[in-house]
């Protein structure tokens, strides 16, 4: 395959994402082709291997979807690449734009929309299935004339046309989390983790309420890696009396992760029943497990599949902080059993859930494409 020129974009996430740079750009970079990242931040942001182009930050939504929109066609059309990647929905547009000029456009579709608009908090429940409703009807023309379809799970990729459609899976980079796996695991303290968005949906009130109800004899505490959404929420939940046993550390390089991780006995992945989580793959849930980690999980029968085939974990009723605990104390009763646990759970990321896997066919869907 020839070296390529390709400019991937988003409107929503940072230039320095974790998906779209570190995974999808650097394994293109890896591969030969040459890669302009285009994003929004108020900073200069460099790299040896991926060029990067930043807009201004917007200061709202209306912003982010009418100037940032403007400025990241502009800058995309200043360069005459091959190929031309978008991340976000709302860049729909944009694409379609790109594909009226002659260019070749990729749609990488994260999450499916439909489903996750039926959780958004800002917009009013009632209006949820209309806009869900709208979001499938306007992916579905664009699905059709654009080059090719990247998606993050098999559900999102069974909405899109098949021969042009290829699934992604948003699996961990093994080396990442190497140094955490090798740290001895009975010597740690009795700590229990969770990265990622802090919402009421993926469980942060039951997470919470489940250290609260531990013995204080235990010493648990409950790390907080990530940020509250709506910001608001953080001030809600620390009124629980749980709060007093927990670490609340903000977002979180990579390496402040694997950091964290490397101190705790549990990983924690506890979101609601909700329409786009039942059948999501979670990266949470794969760094955990290659960090060594067992976890204590929502027993949604996809995840069921994954934990239980590997056996590197507790299955638990999400919305039940009793369950949640009493799994929490398990772990930390029976540290020999969990920490084998952890050693099949990374066994399995190093065999299956590993992003060396999912980045070959990032490589080889660009070249069918460009065949």
């Amino acid at each position: 395959m020839k070296t390529l020129s390709v400019v991937h974009l988003t409107s929503v996430h940072s230039p320095l994402d974790h998906r779209i740079f570190h995974k999808e750009c650097l394994a293109l970079a890896d591969s030969g082709h040459e890669v302009l990242l285009i994003a929004p931040d108020d900073g200069e942001v460099t790299d040896e291997r991926v060029r990067i182009h930043t807009v201004p930050k917007p200061t709202g939504r209306f912003e982010r979807m009418t100037r940032t929109l403007g400025e990241l066609y502009r800058a995309a059309m200043a360069i005459d690449a091959d190929v031309y990647h978008f991340h976000d929905p709302e860049l729909l547009p944009l694409g379609m734009l790109l594909k009226l000029r002659g260019k070749r456009v990729v749609y990488d579709v994260h999450e499916d929309l439909p489903r996750q608009i039926q959780s958004k908090y800002w917009i009013p429940r009632w209006l949820r299935p209309l806009v869900a409703f709208g979001v499938a009807v306007a992916e579905r023309p664009a699905a059709g004339i654009l080059d090719g379809i990247v998606a993050a799970t098999p559900r999102i990729a069974r909405r899109f046309p098949r021969r042009k459609t290829e699934t992604v899976r948003n699996f961990p980079v093994v080396e990442e989390l190497a140094a955490a796996a090798g740290l001895d695991y009975c010597s740690r303290g009795p700590i229990v983790t969770y990265v990622g968005a802090i919402t009421e949906e993926r469980g942060i009130r039951e997470m919470v309420e489940a250290v609260g109800r531990l013995p204080e004899s235990l010493g648990v505490r409950l790390h907080l890696a990530g940020r509250f959404v709506p910001a608001g929420l953080c001030e809600e939940v620390s009124r629980l009396e749980g709060w007093k046993r927990v670490n609340y550390s903000g977002f979180q390089s990579r390496k402040g992760v694997a950091e964290l991780l490397g101190k705790s006995r549990a990983g924690l992945v506890l979101l609601h029943p909700e329409p786009n989580y039942v059948e999501a793959l979670p990266v949470k849930l794969f760094e955990y497990m290659a960090a060594g980690l067992p976890v204590i999980v929502s027993d949604f029968p996809l995840w069921r599949e994954i934990v239980g085939s590997a056996k590197c974990g507790v299955l638990v009723d999400p919305r039940d902080s009793g369950a949640i605990a009493d799994a929490a104390r398990w772990i930390l009763d029976h540290p020999e059993e969990a920490e084998q646990m952890g050693r099949k759970g990374r066994d399995a990321v190093l065999q299956q859930y590993n992003w060396r896997s999912e980045a070959e066919k990032l490589i080889k869907f660009y070249t069918r494409m460009m065949s």
